[in-house]
């Protein structure tokens, strides 16, 4: 059997590993449009930018290793087309021919409009090794860092860029940050902690447009205000890689459609990763973590070979910001209630997500045990009483 993966990163090279792990003897091919073998993404925007980890500590296998397992890892080269029917991938070198082909495409970063300045010099994302690689020069000591979203990568990015003595200020249209993805509670042991190391954060800040003509100069907020920057970064989230799918036909929602097996709408075709949405919790979603993309594609690999397994998605995250790490388990959409424990430092605590008297997530900052304990509850499916939970001085008892 012919396997083909299109896109080169955590989950591709962790279906291509599983595939040869599972007995897959047969040609394997993996695609990808950077000049650069699969590598770490999350110390792109912390450890690597700081220039504590460099490229060889980022890759996710050593170079040897591709050689070895005998799998065609082909960088620098582009999928441009799928063709369903003859079961054909056309790339900017040539075409290759599959009979299962998996995309892990990823996603991409949201990027401001044209019209709103996001075109300008100066101004930067962070999702590949060639944006931390263009941005780095650029953080030097004294230069005024505006990041635009405060969601986890703005703030990351934030985090370092103070650790290299730059001013910073984060930009957030919300009423406040972390909107989408935490609770308040969380929010506010963030806020607390960026504040305390000097970033300026404003909420309910609009902006219009990033100032200046070729180069970025500052941004123009809906309310009149105008400030000065050196360099700015944009942080307003990701969005699935579909094109390649959505041409070749295949079902769209929020991603690459998947079943609970990962395979698409075509039988030959299948997903994994930041681009693969797929049933959970009799809703659709996607993950865009490091587990998630390990785990399905694993569950994808051992699909593609016959073994008709569910994929069971165990949701687990983490944020390093300054000195402190937060780790969250489960998804908190649509609690309706809180119970938040203290930590025993001045950053850091738990908040604990509940719906229905159901235990669905823990966020914790700075608190390992209580990660621990609330992510084997989680998947235990087992709920303490919150009242309990609020009060009980060792939370392993909860076990």
């Amino acid at each position: 059997m012919r396997i083909v993966i299109l896109g080169a990163g955590q989950a591709a090279a962790s279906m291509a590993a599983r595939l040869r792990a599972r007995g897959h003897d047969g040609p394997l091919t993996v695609v990808g449009a950077e000049p650069v073998a699969p590598y770490q993404r999350p110390p792109l925007s912390k450890a690597y930018l700081l220039g504590q980890m460099g490229l060889e500590r980022l890759l996710l296998r050593a170079p040897e290793w591709w050689t070895d397992q005998r799998i065609d890892l082909r960088l620098s080269e582009t999928a441009t087309a799928i063709d369903t029917a003859s079961r054909l991938v056309t790339t900017d070198r040539g075409s290759l021919a599959y009979d299962a082909l998996a995309l892990t495409l990823g996603a991409r970063p949201r990027r401001l409009p044209e019209a709103a300045g996001g075109h300008l010099s100066g101004v930067y994302v962070i999702r590949s090794l060639a944006d931390v690689d263009a941005l780095a020069p650029s953080m030097r000591p004294g230069r005024r860092l505006i990041v635009i979203g405060g969601g986890y990568i703005g703030l990351e990015a934030a985090a370092v860029a103070r650790k290299l003595d730059l001013e910073v200020t984060v930009l957030e249209s919300a009423p406040r940050i972390l909107g989408r993805v935490a609770a308040t509670e969380t929010a506010d042991m963030i806020r607390a902690l960026h504040q305390a190391h000097g970033v300026t954060i404003m909420e309910s800040a609009s902006l219009q447009r990033i100032t200046g003509t070729d180069r970025a100069t500052g941004v123009a907020l809906a309310d009149g205000r105008e400030l000065p920057a050196d360099l700015i970064v944009t942080g307003i989230g990701v969005l699935p890689e579909t094109r390649l799918a959505h041409e070749a036909g295949l079902a769209i929602d929020n991603g690459i459609l998947t079943d609970d097996r990962g395979r698409s709408s075509d039988p030959a075709i299948w997903a994994a990763g930041d681009c693969a949405s797929f049933p959970f919790e009799g809703e659709r979603i996607r993950l865009e973590s490091v587990g998630g993309a390990i785990d399905m594609a694993e569950t994808v690999a051992d699909n593609m070979l016959g073994a008709d397994r569910a994929y069971v998605a165990k949701p687990w995250f983490w944020s390093d910001q300054f000195d402190a790490k937060l780790q969250i388990a489960g998804l908190g959409a649509g609690h309706d209630r809180i119970v938040t424990r203290p930590g025993d430092g001045r950053h850091g605590g738990s908040v604990w997500y509940y719906r229905r008297d159901r235990l669905i997530a823990v966020d914790a900052l700075n608190d390992a045990r209580a990660y621990m304990i609330g992510k084997r509850l989680i998947e235990a499916g087992r709920s303490p009483d919150p009242q309990t939970l609020a009060e009980t001085p060792d939370l392993k008892a909860l076990l």
